[in-house]
């Protein structure tokens, strides 16, 4: 049976929101997007951690993979992105997946991923996709979360865990020059 872990960046209020560029996600008027910009080295140490399979919501893959694999700069994702296996949860029946390596996950999110989780070994590594995130954490389907704590308050925006209370037990924590701070951690 595969683990699921979260990689996710977040404010030190929570906020997950739009963390790589302004027009990201301006949902509810979210007009702070592109947060995490200045604090990328974080991002590049905590990605070099990942292994197994990608999992997203829909939105967050059409946003993420989109995105790393037009922009034109030299980037430490693209080729992570393109390579690794991904698995995305969608409720749409004809859902088409523009990306290689893509394998739709249709149905509800619980017990697609419950069985993705039961079929597979290794890790599965959930990215961003905050509403697929809170379904799986108030289902009791993940084991690990790796946040990276940015050193910001904004007040404002869609928050990681909503209103779920959820037991962590930090493994361990790395300082990053920019002063993001990763922390890894356990579920309870």
């Amino acid at each position: 049976m595969a683990t699921i872990s979260l990689f996710e960046s977040v404010t030190l209020d929570g906020v997950m929101q739009a963390p790589g560029r302004p027009d990201e996600d301006t949902r509810g008027g979210f007009a702070d997007g592109g947060w995490a910009a200045p604090y990328r080295d974080g991002v590049a140490e905590g990605m070099a951690q990942g292994d197994g399979v990608l999992l997203f919501g829909r939105r967050t893959y059409d946003d993420v993979l989109g995105y790393w694999t037009s922009t034109p700069d030299p980037n430490p994702f693209t080729q992570v992105l393109v390579d690794t296996p991904k698995y995305v949860v969608s409720r749409q029946r004809d859902i088409r997946l523009a990306h290689p390596n893509s394998t739709p996950l249709i149905g509800e999110a619980v017990d697609t991923v419950a069985a993705l989780r039961r079929d597979l070994d290794g890790g599965i590594t959930v990215i961003g996709s905050g509403e697929l995130v809170r379904t799986l954490l108030a289902a009791g389907l993940v084991d690990e979360m790796v946040l990276l704590h940015h050193p910001l308050v904004l007040g404002t925006g869609t928050k990681l865990f909503g209103d779920h209370r959820v037991a962590l037990e930090l493994e361990r924590a790395i300082p990053t020059t920019t002063g993001v701070v990763i922390g890894q951690y356990a579920v309870r």
